[in-house]
């Protein structure tokens, strides 16, 4: 059945599928749901959970930055008891190329993509669910084989070695190191995964965009949020089928005897010499034609959340709502023409150098559009000082800092000197760490209430956004001075080159950055665990929003509306003049006239505001 409602624009009834029934036993509601928003839920606690874990790796790169072959504390002797608590060469290759893999393949991404594209699409575009639910929650599910393929990993020969990016011939031939046998099979296996997960889901996502918006929901009325997903969702529908064709292809290399991306006549710890006539810079190109775009894919949805929260918190309408849509665009666009910059030091001829130079800085207009467009939102704005507003602007500050330390990357004269130093780390982290997570966090104080129907505690958020701010600068800013003075990346003990003795109280500064930034997270988690069940109850709004999602009950139940929205505004109806409010809901048709006021009258409205005020403060 359906049911039929009037359009906004009077021109034809819109159909819109009737709420279904939520499931009845355990299992199909909270395991194998297909709800979208426990499906959400599911992403954000296993998100969490590997957050921990890329962490944990983190600090054990740092340690050993820091205090170069000395046992570690508590762990050292358990884990590297034949190496007397300190951490071996091999196993520091495994903790870099593991940090990185699971901080972006199963925090990052999933986080984004997964628990705010769940939860928000359906809701802000006025949706019961997802087009396809089955296929949502196969999306979740196919999360677990990776991390079980990433955990096996561990268990052989200490763990993959070949970074993230799994170069040839390191990650091609099993003889080639340590960690270049099973467990760098078990890598590829893990990474295909995810990107099987990651492709249903884009699909998913596309398809509920374009079919399933709320009558009155034209393209341009979307909120900034669902317009970063959107465009995540098509870079990975095109990006992902390439790396995960590279991935395929260096199986085959190592299990079927294939020789895509190894040449002839190899010889490696003396093994037989090899056969055939690969490219090892075929992966290359082939693993960058997705990984740049994937950094577009890790800040996107962030780029739209921010939008939409600084324009609540500042009580303005964006600045610039077209352009920022374009800007993002063409971001979007001209990230699948750079991949070439992380190639200038393989042998690139100097004038394909120079395209992909141009079509590099070329993506500071648009990223400049945004920053100054979000800038101008919170000029002049009510601005409310609250854990939101401080991540954002946490986001804004690390993602300039960022973007302009990949100018300098964008170069090529200069991205000869600073390529694989310290300099690069410094730049990805910034963008990936300082500014998405940022981003996130912020996210998870605004949504929290749609999410769990509770607030998260503003004192315990205020404190663990400034000690990870701290920490965050102590650890990272730093890493540009390293790079300067050409301290490379990935080695266990870059000390043994005289040149860089002096660096190393920099990186026990860092390390010990690091560990205040590890351990505010603590906070984070008892703010979440805390507040689910002790938090302040929040109603439909909380923070006098306009979006869609603030018309549904919080948490919404099975099928999220009350009754079907029908949407006659934009997404950023602040500042405006709506009876005793501020702000105009996209479901609302018109401006309500400013109530006069009695001076009894004006005395209860007065109170009843300062305890609205004193609830969401609380």
């Amino acid at each position: 059945m359906s049911v039929v409602h009037p359009s906004p624009t009077g021109l034809q009834p819109i159909l819109k599928p009737q709420a279904h029934h939520a499931p009845g036993n355990f299992i199909t509601k909270y395991i194998f749901s297909t709800d979208h928003k426990i499906i959400a839920i599911q992403f954000l606690f296993t998100t969490l959970l590997m957050l921990i874990v890329g962490g944990a790796l983190a600090l054990a790169v740092r340690w050993q930055l820091a205090f170069p072959w000395e046992s570690m504390p508590i762990v050292g002797p358990w884990l590297f008891s034949a190496e007397g608590g300190q951490i071996s060469p091999e196993f520091y290759t495994m903790l870099f190329t593991m940090h990185a893999t699971v901080m972006i393949f199963l925090v990052i991404i999933p986080i984004l993509a997964g628990t705010f594209g769940n939860l928000l699409i359906p809701l802000m575009i006025g949706a019961d669910d997802m087009a396809f639910p089955k296929l949502n929650m196969l999306s979740y599910w196919f999360m677990w084989p990776a991390i079980v393929c990433f955990g096996m990993s561990f268990t052989y020969s200490g763990g993959p070695a070949a970074g993230w990016t799994s170069y040839p011939i390191l990650a091609d031939l099993a003889q080639a190191a340590p960690g270049s046998g099973t467990a760098q099979t078990f890598w590829l296996l893990g990474v295909t995964f995810i990107g099987f997960s990651s492709m249903m889901g884009s699909i998913n996502y596309m398809t509920t965009i374009i079919n399933m918006r709320a009558p009155g929901m034209t393209f341009f009325r979307l909120p900034m949020t669902i317009w970063g997903l959107f465009i995540t969702a098509i870079l990975q529908a095109f990006a992902l089928p390439v790396l995960t064709a590279g991935g395929f292809m260096q199986v085959t290399d190592r299990l079927l005897g294939t020789c895509f991306f190894y040449p002839s006549g190899l010889v490696i710890n003396n093994a037989a010499p090899t056969v055939g006539g690969g490219q090892p810079l075929l992966w290359q190109h082939l693993f960058w034609f997705y990984s740049h775009p994937a950094v577009y894919i890790m800040l996107l949805p962030v780029m739209g959340m921010v939008s939409d929260m600084l324009s609540c918190m500042c009580r303005k309408p964006l600045f610039g709502y077209k352009p920022m849509i374009f800007s993002m665009s063409a971001i979007a666009s001209l990230g699948f023409i750079v991949w070439g910059h992380h190639m200038y030091t393989s042998g690139m001829n100097p004038a394909v150098g120079m395209a992909f130079m141009v079509a590099t800085m070329m993506i500071a207009l648009p990223s400049a559009v945004k920053t100054f467009n979000w800038t101008a939102t919170i000029w002049g704005g009510k601005v409310q000082f609250n854990t939101v507003t401080l991540n954002c602007i946490g986001f804004l500050s690390m993602f300039i800092v960022g973007g302009l330390s990949g100018i300098f990357m964008a170069a090529v004269p200069v991205d000869v000197y600073f390529h694989d130093t310290y300099f690069i780390v410094a730049h990805f982290h910034y963008v990936l760490f300082g500014a998405t997570l940022f981003g996130v966090f912020g996210a998870l104080h605004f949504w929290f209430p749609k999410m769990f129907g509770r607030l998260m505690n503003e004192k315990l958020g205020k404190t663990h956004f400034v000690l990870t701010f701290i920490g965050a600068n102590g650890t990272f800013f730093p890493m540009h001075f390293l790079g300067m003075q050409g301290m490379p990346r990935r080695y266990a003990d870059p000390y043994l080159h005289g040149y860089l003795e002096h660096l190393l109280p920099m990186n026990q500064f860092m390390t010990i950055s690091a560990i205040v930034m590890g351990l505010a997270q603590i906070l984070l988690f008892i703010n979440i665990f805390y507040s689910m069940f002790f938090g302040p109850k929040a109603g439909r709004n909380p923070w006098h929003a306009t979006t869609l999602e603030w018309t549904a009950p919080s948490p919404p139940p099975h099928g999220n509306f009350d009754e079907p929205p029908i949407v006659f505004h934009g997404p950023n109806e602040y500042a405006v003049q709506n009876g005793d409010r501020d702000f105009l809901m996209q479901t609302e048709q018109e401006c309500e006239p400013p109530v006069s006021k009695t001076p009894d009258a004006e005395n209860q409205t007065d109170n009843a505001d300062t305890d609205n005020e004193q609830e969401s403060s609380s």
